[in-house]
């Protein structure tokens, strides 16, 4: 009997002495949680600067925003009466040009003229009749909607 008494004890501190040592089996997400709030914060930063660049002053309307899963194509016309493509200056001549490059469902392609609100309405005009002519038939025009409605 007295034998397996001190063979408990010696067990126990076998057992004792590899508990100390045992890798911890927790874990920390305290620096998880961390770097997914800077992610966080850096996407809300990023966000409002993905959209096209050109700076220009949108006239506004009442209509609703429309609800579209693909990226259409852009094309903003400033005051001076510059067309850009996305974000490059391109002559009126080349937009049908550079924008059948552009397209990958051919002239089903979705594509959103920005006029600025002090723009000339022949140059709009232009750009809208090179794409219609061109065969493109998903052409819109995109305004601001009208604050405090």
């Amino acid at each position: 009997m007295g034998m397996s008494v001190g063979a408990r004890k010696g067990g126990g501190r076998r057992r004792g002495r590899r508990g100390r040592s045992a890798p911890m089996s927790e874990i920390n997400v305290t620096p998880m949680v961390d770097v997914m709030l800077v992610l966080l914060i850096v996407f809300m930063v990023a966000a409002p600067l993905l959209t096209v660049g050109v700076p220009i002053d949108l006239p506004e309307t009442q209509a609703k925003a429309l609800n579209t899963e693909a990226k259409p194509i852009t094309i903003s016309v400033t005051p001076e009466g510059q067309v850009y493509l996305l974000e490059d200056v391109v002559p009126i001549e080349e937009l049908v040009a550079r924008i059948n490059e552009l397209a990958v469902n051919g002239t089903d392609e979705r594509i959103y003229v920005r006029g600025d609100a002090s723009a000339g309405y022949g140059t709009v005009m232009q750009v809208m009749g090179a794409l219609s002519g061109a065969g493109y038939s998903k052409i819109g025009l995109i305004t601001e909607q009208v604050q405090g409605q």
